[in-house]
């Protein structure tokens, strides 16, 4: 035997040797090794169709092991079930289909798992895990073990070579003209002009360089696929995959709808022995990058090639799976907890969701933000909220406020017990995060770790309700909304006992004021009682200098509760709900927008803002002209927006169906749930799609489109102080001596004259 030391790579199924598994070894060797692993799913049902299942099984030439069994259903207790071994992993997936659709009124648990959660769960490994290994000279492994865990705080970084290549426009907008290479600190450039020399130069540097990681943009939409073509056109072998036995893996586009709106996830390129990530087609990786990346890969468990692609919800399944292989429970391949009975009065008490108040619009001075840790996954764990645990009748029970069910608390539920490692993680590294100067190298890293965690316990809330989560159950969900309220009116309540004001909640935030109150300090006995009153972690977001709460733009008299913009203390803004925060907000409007905010971000105190207006109207001034000048590039103006359906089922066109159209015609479709960028043009369609092959008419820009937009993004910001759309047009016309002198900033409106009244609060179950 041969002892071997390093970091996981990848896992994956092969049809002849089992496993494959590839080790980037301490002296710097990547190694491939591999193990016969069976595979193990069940079926459930009743006793005539098991026994025609089994028939069927016997029958078919892959040979495999049947037994019958009990197993723990999560909801339904020990269940008696058919186990299916299927010797070679890769056979399983065909295996289960076949049998699914000859036997569909049977239930099927782990039945779709995919391979690396079941490698995962069966050695606790997950990707670039600390290995050692013992394998014989034919590199058949024959141990495993784990060096460290996914919840380590600092793990030992990998030497992953990254090889990074970009094409020098978008390929959906032009015909690149060459590839720049980053390999290590070396960089070249590639014409594309010769295909020959092409697929010559990329085989050259894969294999000179090996890298783990192709970091692409558009390589999944765009650059792979075409250098397969290439390759199979002019007959040159090119394999970007690490392991020669494999095929590269490519999975087709396609739109979904989830969580109310249209989702398109492109083309995917997915390598074997080495990772490829299209930094374009990678959901959130503008979010967290690479760092976040990764992070998410080591506490999921699944690959990095796929949690880059999927959203953070499959990250949240993947754990939920692999705590359920661990520890003997069935996972179904369906859902099968349906919502219970409920009346009509029951259903409305059930469904309020989170809680939100009216937020008293108009600028104020010296407010703290509040915000509870993780507020939903902390309840989920510190209530044992979860499907099994939520309405159970056996067992100590507490009843949840304004549900009136129980919850039981005489055992650990498995969804407390999946977030609960990755709560601590995140708020150790936060706390680290928080001690760390803002220009030390390891700040991004922490920072990009922290935010990919942070997703995974947002969606992890979603999932208890979604209609198709394998463990999910719409009470659980109800559940912790209900607490999430009690929880939220608690520190309401704290506040006002204190002498502060609420000037906002929303869900898991405060906004309080009170005279006096302008450091950290002032906070701590609040912040104490919160957690004191609540059990729930919270934590103080920062003191504003001055926030301004902004009301609906069609009707003044109309809080918004999620529109607002402040300075805090240290001079980092922070905005929701106003154009720079929207994805359908041209560069230029959105970068007018933050310039304006931060020459009133450098006002100190509210009574200052007034003294910051000529700057603003001299800098709108300016962004004006350069708007009616011709100066602003056209990519500056370029508004993406989604095309929501296919443009068939549209009765009125929107701007982005109507760009969307003109791409149909000259052959490139658009899939709902794809961007459209396109500029706006004087005349009928009224746009330009930005990916058509012949350049806009400069003199065709719809100029006064662009200049109402202008102005509505400079008075989102300034409506506050007073300041309307019509005195912004004045500042457009104003001589160069003009003043702004004459606006002040208006009264705050009244705080409203009623506020439930306090009353003595106990802690909560």
């Amino acid at each position: 035997m041969i002892d071997y030391s390093g970091w996981l790579l990848d896992v994956y199924p092969d049809s002849e040797q089992g496993a494959v598994v590839w080790l980037l070894g301490d002296d710097g060797e990547r190694r491939r090794f591999y193990q016969p692993f069976p595979v193990v799913f069940y079926a459930a049902g009743s006793h005539a169709e098991l026994r025609s299942a089994w028939q069927y099984l016997k029958q078919q030439p892959l040979r495999v092991g049947l037994a019958r069994t009990t197993r723990q259903d999560l909801f339904k207790g020990p269940l008696e079930v058919m186990q299916i071994t299927v010797p070679g992993a890769a056979d399983q997936p065909r295996l289960f289909r076949n049998l699914a659709r000859q036997f569909p009124q049977l239930d099927y648990y782990d039945a779709d798992i995919a391979f690396p959660l079941r490698f995962s769960a069966w050695y606790h490994t997950f990707p670039l895990a600390r290995c050692h290994l013992q394998a014989n000279e034919a590199n058949r492994l024959q141990q495993l073990e784990v060096l460290d865990t996914p919840w380590d705080l600092d793990p030992e970084p990998a030497p992953i070579r990254v090889l990074a290549i970009e094409p020098d426009c978008d390929p959906a907008h032009g015909r690149p003209a060459y590839l720049t290479l980053h390999a290590g600190r070396a960089k070249s450039r590639l014409p594309l002009g010769n295909a020959r020399a092409v697929l010559i130069g990329l085989n050259a540097v894969l294999q000179g360089y090996d890298p783990d990681l192709i970091l692409t943009h558009w390589g999944d939409t765009w650059l792979l696929p075409w250098l397969l073509e290439l390759s199979e056109k002019h007959h040159i072998a090119f394999n970007p995959n690490r392991d020669p036995k494999c095929e590269v893996l490519q999975r087709k586009e396609k739109s979904f709808f989830t969580y109310g709106q249209i989702v398109y996830r492109g083309r995917q390129v997915q390598l074997f022995g080495r990772w490829h990530v299209d930094a374009c087609n990678a959901m959130m990786f503008g979010d967290y990058g690479l760092e976040g990346v990764l992070e998410q890969a080591r506490v999921t468990g699944l690959p990095v090639q796929t949690i880059a692609r999927n959203s953070p919800g499959s990250g949240i399944t993947a754990m939920q799976m692999i705590m359920a292989l661990q520890k003997g429970i069935l996972v179904p391949y369906q859902k099968q907890q349906a919502e219970s009975f409920k009346s009509a009065a029951e259903l409305i008490n059930a469904d309020q969701g989170g809680l939100v108040y009216q937020p008293v619009t108009g600028l104020h001075r010296d407010v703290g933000a509040i915000d509870f840790f993780s507020m939903y996954p902390q309840i989920m764990e510190h209530f044992n909220l979860s499907p099994e645990t939520v309405g159970a009748i056996e067992g100590e029970g507490v009843t949840i406020p304004a549900l009136g069910i129980a919850v039981d608390q005489s055992k650990r539920g498995f969804v407390p017990e999946t977030l609960a490692p990755l709560l601590k993680k995140r708020y150790m590294l936060k706390e680290w995060l928080l001690k760390l100067d803002a220009r030390d190298c390891r700040y991004k890293v922490y920072k990009a770790r922290v935010t990919a965690l942070k997703w995974l316990l947002v969606v992890c809330f979603g999932y208890l309700g979604f209609k198709n989560a394998r463990f999910g159950r719409i009470e659980s969900h109800q559940a912790v909304t209900a607490y999430g309220r009690e929880v939220l009116l608690r520190a309401k309540e704290a506040a006002e006992d204190m002498g502060f004001t609420v000037l906002h909640l929303y869900v898991d935030s405060l906004f309080v004021h009170k005279p006096g109150a302008t450091r950290v300090e002032d906070y701590r006995p609040l912040l104490d009682e919160i957690i004191q009153r609540t059990g729930i972690p919270i934590s103080l977001d920062g003191i504003y200098r001055w926030v301004a709460f902004l009301p609906s733009r069609l009707d003044e008299r109309v809080p918004v509760a999620n529109r607002y913009f402040g300075v805090f203390q240290d001079g980092s803004t922070k905005v929701r709900g106003i154009e720079l925060r929207r994805g359908d907000t041209c560069p230029f409007i959105a970068d007018t927008q933050e310039t304006l905010l931060g020459v009133l971000s450098e006002a100190l105190t509210v009574d200052e803002l007034p003294l910051k207006l000529e700057a603003v109207a001299v800098t709108f001034r300016r962004a004006w002209r350069r708007l009616h000048t011709g100066e602003i590039p056209l990519e500056q103006l370029l508004v993406s927006q989604k095309v929501s359906r296919a443009l068939a089922e549209y009765r009125t066109l929107s701007p982005a169906a109507r760009a969307a159209a003109q791409l149909e015609r000259i052959g490139k479709n658009t899939r709902p749930g794809q961007r459209v960028r396109f500029l706006y043009m004087l005349g009928d369609p009224g746009v330009w799609a930005w990916d058509l092959p012949a350049a806009p008419n400069r003199k065709a820009l719809d100029i006064q489109r662009y200049e109402v937009l202008l102005i509505r993004a400079a008075s989102a910001i300034l409506q506050p102080l007073g300041i309307r759309e019509t005195n912004i047009r004045e500042w457009i016309t104003a001589s160069a001596g003009y003043s702004c002198a004459p606006w002040r900033i208006p009264a705050s409106k009244a705080l409203p004259l009623f506020f439930p009244p306090a009353v003595p609060s106990e802690p909560l179950p």
